[in-house]
């Protein structure tokens, strides 16, 4: 079952396909707060009606499915359920289901731009100098701008506003020019970041870890233009040194399983900077399952106690994605 199917038809199709190759009859659930509007419900086999992940509510929907439809696994896929699945998974083994999510300490860590800075630190990795807006307006001295603005819980590049001064710091705290107020309702400071601009091409890595914490697989794609925080155009990256700095932070993040992808910009001396965390498959998974790295594949596997063929590097390199929009057209009638 995938859980807020939304718009994921790319991604329920990869685990169809891995299914196929492995001779496994796969059924498709969608779980949707709105599936009537919502193109991946119209293509999965089955489709259910759940509240929101904040609805108190929600787990017990969600039990409630997969008890009656017999599902064997759970993929979460936005990062507001992520606290929710991971607080809950006991609840879901006891029906039979298996959640794929990250232990909560890893999906805190995950959710939090400044506790994902701070690990980044802590562990080793190369990252950017970051700090809350009011440090920075109360030492305006030790920071050079522009400086990148973002909500500490925000996802999906919601609210992210590149500052090119201090004078245009202080409008945007002062309400000339606010982040999304639904992320921080009180616009109040200590809820914002601010980090330092770095430099070079961003990229993402996909990482799989299988339950056992073992980094099965690392694959960068260059992000050569987005829409609505996701990659529309990429190209996959044989960075060694991105690979393994991206299977030593999977390694170590405290619980961390199933797919995540770590944002990290890359410059032109080849220097890295880690700056966030998605502790979920990204948008951009298809590039890296069309360049060979079957995370779907490889989760079955690990999921049904098969012999693992899952491979970290024997992934193609330098495959583009270019991404283009397309459409799912449902009859009136047909949604009720």
């Amino acid at each position: 079952m995938f859980s807020s199917v939304g718009r994921r038809v790319q991604l329920v199709d990869c685990f169809r396909r891995a299914a196929r190759d492995l001779g496994l009859e796969l059924t498709v659930i969608g779980a949707d707060a709105a599936p009537e509007l919502a193109p991946a419900s119209h293509l999965v086999d089955r489709s259910f009606k759940v509240p929101r992940c904040s609805d108190p509510d929600f787990v017990a929907a969600v039990l409630r499915v997969c008890e009656s439809q017999d599902v064997d696994l759970v993929i979460p896929t936005i990062d507001p359920e992520l606290p929710v699945y991971a607080q809950s998974r006991d609840s879901f083994a006891a029906v039979g289901t298996a959640v794929l999510v990250s232990a909560p300490e890893a999906i805190r860590i995950a959710g939090d731009k400044a506790l994902t800075n701070r690990w980044f630190v802590e562990n080793g990795l190369p990252s950017v100098r970051q700090a809350t807006v009011l440090d920075v307006l109360n030492q305006p001295a030790r920071w050079r701008f522009p400086l990148i603005v973002k909500p500490r819980h925000g996802s999906a590049s919601v609210g992210v506003s590149v500052v090119d001064s201090l004078a245009s710091l202080n409008t945007m705290i002062s309400g000339g020019s606010s982040p999304d107020p639904c992320s921080h309702p009180q616009g109040i400071p200590d809820e914002l970041v601010a980090e330092e601009l770095a430099a070079g091409a961003e990229h993402t890595t996909n990482v799989l870890v299988d339950r056992s914490g073992r980094c099965l697989c690392a694959i960068p794609h260059r992000r050569l233009e987005t829409r609505g925080g996701e990659v529309s155009k990429g190209i996959t990256a044989k960075n060694l040194q991105l690979m393994e700095l991206a299977r030593r932070a999977a390694e170590r993040l405290p619980g961390a399983v199933g797919p995540l992808n770590l944002q990290a910009f890359v410059d032109a001396s080849g220097e890295i900077r880690f700056t966030e965390i998605n502790a979920r498959f990204g948008g951009g998974f298809p590039l890296a399952f069309e360049a060979g790295a079957n995370f779907s594949r490889w989760i079955f596997e690990d999921i049904l106690g098969l012999p693992s063929t899952a491979s970290f590097d024997g992934w193609k390199g330098d495959l583009l994605m270019l991404r283009f929009d397309s459409a799912v057209f449902v009859e009136e009638a047909a949604l009720g």
